[in-house]
């Protein structure tokens, strides 16, 4: 009796023996391969999101370098609202140095700057301004009134002749002339009489009564009231 024993293939242990090695280590690639695949996989599910972006260089521009947060439209401040606008004085526009100047030259300089005169004259002697109210170097609007003191009384003048001119027209010559309009009778029309009258002689400040208006019935001038 031998001791054989029966021949079972070539799929026995012994013959398996040499190659086992080889069998683990493939099987330890598969399951490396397979943990491989399935963290690939999972980071592919999570989507883009998750990826990171690197920052433009907009964000790069703060002075730390560090980035900064780009503010939107609705948290961006705006601009204040601009300052109401006030009257004020016209740039530049002040009282003259009129001291020393003669009455006449004063208030026609006054004239050119669209300011008003008053002219108050006094018991000395002269035609020169001494002061005037506002004070030189001022700052004063068109249309104010400014004061002129004189040193000497008002002088004579000759009173201009307007019968007959637009009543605006004859008021202005008067002006001109040193006197006053005392509107009688409105301020429309032609001058149909005056008083004084024309070519007589009165002095500055004096004021002179027209009557303006269509001419009375009869013709004529009609005397002055007094």
């Amino acid at each position: 009796m031998t001791d054989e024993y029966p021949d079972e293939g070539t799929g026995t242990w012994d013959d398996a023996g040499p190659n086992r090695p080889n069998m683990l280590l493939r099987g330890g690639l598969a399951v490396v391969l397979l943990a491989a695949v399935g963290a690939t996989g999972g980071w592919l599910l999570a989507g883009e999101d998750d990826t990171p972006v690197p920052p433009s260089s907009a964000a790069l521009d703060s002075p730390t370098g560090t980035p900064s947060v780009e503010r939107s439209s609705a948290a961006r401040s705006t601009p204040p609202a601009p300052p109401k606008a006030t009257p004020s004085r016209r740039a530049g526009l002040t009282v003259p140095a009129l001291i020393g100047e003669d009455f006449e030259d004063a208030r026609d300089e006054l004239r050119e700057r669209r300011l008003g005169w008053r002219l108050v004259f006094g018991s000395g002697t002269g035609t020169t301004v001494e002061r005037t109210s506002p004070a030189v170097g001022t700052g004063v609007e068109p249309g104010n009134t400014v004061t002129l003191y004189v040193s000497g009384p008002a002088p004579a003048a000759t009173v201009p002749d307007v019968v007959g001119d637009k009543c605006g027209d004859a008021a202005d010559d008067l002006v001109d002339e040193g006197f006053y309009p005392d509107y009688k009778a409105g301020r429309n029309g032609r001058v149909t009489r005056q008083d004084p009258a024309g070519d007589s002689t009165g002095r500055w400040n004096d004021q002179v009564s027209i009557w303006c208006g269509d001419e009375p019935e009869g013709g004529g001038s009609a005397s002055p009231t007094p």
